[in-house]
């Protein structure tokens, strides 16, 4: 997804809301006309964020709501596919995928995890 400093910036959670290898905060967005499931988490300190939908066949990947990471907290998983990610970058590292995640930018400062995208998606209460 290509992102520009004249994107719109939305404030998704605060910091502390997510922890390293913790759950997740889910979000709403519009991705290629549909809006979908997004959600951020926190590895090795910084905050990412991704689709949450898996790169094998287009399924929402918690095993259960907001848990992504597997027992280590080192991996996000597909519950459904066994497909394993890298946490800072999407990229597909085993199992049944085709690519990787697709990822959302965010910015974190002042206390907040903010994102930022081109597409006119539902900003988050919190």
């Amino acid at each position: 997804m290509s992102t520009s400093a004249d994107d719109p910036v939305y404030a998704l959670c605060n910091s502390g809301d997510l922890v390293d290898g913790g759950r997740a905060v889910s979000f709403d967005v519009v991705y290629a006309g549909q809006t979908c499931r997004a959600f951020a988490i926190r590895y090795e300190g910084r905050a990412h964020a991704y689709l949450n939908r898996c790169a094998h066949v287009a399924m929402e990947m918690d095993w259960q709501p907001d848990r992504f990471f597997d027992d280590s907290g080192r991996w996000l998983l597909c519950a459904t596919h066994g497909a394993v990610y890298e946490p800072d970058t999407g990229d597909c590292k085993g199992g049944p995928c085709r690519g990787g995640l697709v990822k959302i930018e965010l910015v974190e400062h002042g206390g907040v995890v903010h994102w930022r995208s081109q597409y006119h998606l539902k900003p988050p209460e919190f």
